[in-house]
């Protein structure tokens, strides 16, 4: 009984490996230079299909394919600019992580910033208006007689 539940486990978690096993891509780099370029590359570019994700992250077709596109390069002995230049004529400043700052992606790099700025700004107006403020100064004859009248009152009570 136990080596047939063993066997169950064995195939299970062997059934679980065989989809990681046929994601991972193997590549032979003619250096570990160009190995380190591949991967700082797929790092730096933007899947297109998830965007939100990295080239080296990414199991979508077109990551897999832009993954081959660049290997191809780097064996070619392309640079590594040359190689980022290509993605971003092919695909716009969108496959690129960080963007350069141009007209067209000024909002990308400034538009946090400013409504972090904003919001820091209405959150401070907010907490200024809850906050009571404190009078300095005398009591008028009438907030005398007021509280003279309340601190009877709790003395009686008392």
């Amino acid at each position: 009984m136990r080596t047939l539940t063993a066997l169950r486990m064995a195939v299970i978690a062997g059934s679980l490996l065989i989809p990681m096993a046929m994601a991972m891509e193997l590549r032979e780099f003619a250096s570990a230079e160009d190995e380190a370029r591949y991967r700082g590359l797929l790092h730096e570019l933007r899947c297109l299909v998830c965007q939100n994700q990295s080239l080296a992250d990414s199991d979508a077709q077109l990551a897999q394919d832009l993954r081959r596109e660049v290997f191809e390069m780097i064996a070619a002995g392309e640079p590594d600019d040359a190689i980022t230049a290509f993605m971003v004529a092919r695909y716009g400043d969108f496959v690129l992580y960080r963007p350069p700052f141009k007209p067209l992606t000024a909002a990308l790099w400034l538009g946090p910033p400013i409504f972090a700025a904003i919001g820091f700004f209405v959150l401070f107006k907010h907490i200024r208006k809850r906050r009571p403020s404190v009078k300095t100064g005398q009591l008028s004859a009438a907030e005398h007689a007021k509280l003279d009248a309340l601190l009877s009152r709790n003395k009686e009570s008392a």
